[in-house]
């Protein structure tokens, strides 16, 4: 390999960071069990609560919601149940329109496809790599209207319900700039926090900002429930309605089976909130030190030539869920090659998820001008970010 190429300098860099021992591959992201995972688990299976009634599940509510400085927690299957209900209690339709980020992973777009509302994709801005306040402003200014019941998209005629920004790699969207364009146009906002759990922007934990937001708790995480999720809101009622929703609509009852509504299996079960109950004690431990790994990355890639480090924006802590790096768009043709080259060298590497407005399902859904999430999405890459690095 030329020493003189940005693959190789990068696979210096990281290893210069993380040290790996002899051939050992280095994952991207896996979880930690260090704390009380085994004992919470052993309790309860002696107990036998492990579906999704349990001690846990309610203490993990209570804990959750006091970590993230919001009122209520619920405890869901997955983050993209999150999302689902999030937006269902936010009032969307079929037929409505959301405003999401294209630069997002599928779920986003999906859970909106869930509700039969159609996803409208928006841009991202390069220091927080989240939705674009100013370009979006522009863009409703251009093709939105707004009238008694809210805002509408004048050209395709369908209501825009609902604006859902993604906190990306657990890097804080400008929310201050975004909730302001919300409220101009009478749109709320659910927050895809799913990320960013122990970020915090302007001092509040991201996930506190909308009418409600979702979080995720899958394997890759920085904590887990070996799945798993929670719907974030203020809002007591609707925290009450999302564990009615996420129970199957079930009515309380002694013995008899009564549903009042299409609800759905949503519940988180009692046996993974255990797990993740114990993963959120040492969320502090976490935070430090991947803190601390992002620290040192972004020291080594400083003097490295054509690629920067991604660093919280102004204003804001991210948890650096993900380490990422941007190639200078003189190197975008070098993306895949530094990939290849990470990858080889036992350093997992991957690139951002594919724009949703170039997949096949969400190709013809509407859009603003993307120009710069395509830019991003061309050269960024995430590089070695686990707790034990």
């Amino acid at each position: 390999m030329n020493g003189n190429r940005i693959e190789t300098k990068i696979v210096n860099a990281v290893q210069e960071v993380i040290r790996p021992r002899g051939n050992d591959f280095i994952p991207l992201h896996v979880p930690t069990f260090i704390g009380n995972e085994k004992d919470y688990v052993s309790e309860c299976i002696e107990t036998g609560w492990v579906s999704s009634v349990g001690g846990f599940v309610d203490k993990f509510e209570e804990k959750l919601s006091s970590f993230c400085g919001v009122k209520k927690a619920v405890a869901t299957s997955n983050g993209t149940s999150s999302l689902h209900i999030c937006l269902l209690l936010a009032g969307v339709k079929a037929e409505d329109e959301v405003l999401i980020p294209t630069m997002t992973f599928v779920a986003t777009a999906n859970a909106v496809s869930y509700t039969g509302a159609i996803p409208h994709f928006a841009d991202s801005e390069r220091k927080t790599l989240g939705l674009h306040p100013e370009k979006l402003s522009d863009h409703l200014d251009q093709i939105a209207e707004l009238r008694a019941d809210g805002c509408y998209n004048h050209k395709t005629g369908r209501r825009i319900a609902a604006i859902m920004p993604m906190h990306t790699f657990g890097h804080p969207v400008c929310m201050k700039a975004l909730l302001e364009v919300a409220d101009k146009w009478s749109i709320p906002v659910v927050e895809d926090a799913a990320e960013s759990l122990g970020s915090y922007y302007q001092g509040k934990h991201t996930g506190s900002f909308g009418l409600l937001s979702a979080v995720s708790f899958n394997g890759n995480k920085i904590i887990t429930a070996g799945g798993g999720g929670a719907i974030l809101t203020n809002d007591p009622a609707l925290a009450k309605r999302a564990k009615h929703l996420t129970t199957t609509a079930k009515c309380s009852h002694p013995w008899n089976y009564v549903h009042d509504e299409v609800g759905y299996n949503y519940r988180m079960p009692n046996l993974n909130a255990a797990l993740v109950l114990a993963q959120l004690e040492q969320m502090p431990k976490f935070l430090e030190h991947k803190r601390r790994l992002a620290q040192r990355y972004s020291g080594k890639f400083a003097d490295v030539q054509g690629v920067d480090f991604v660093k919280e924006p102004e204003d804001c802590k991210s948890n650096y869920w993900l380490n990422t790096l941007l190639l200078q768009t003189a190197y975008e043709k070098r993306t895949s090659a530094v990939l290849e080259t990470l990858n080889n060298a036992g350093l997992m590497a991957r690139p951002v998820w594919t724009p949703m407005h170039q997949l096949p399902m969400y190709a013809k859904s509407p859009r603003m001008n993307l120009d710069i999430a395509e830019s991003l999405a061309s050269r960024l890459i995430n590089i070695p970010s686990s707790f034990g690095l």
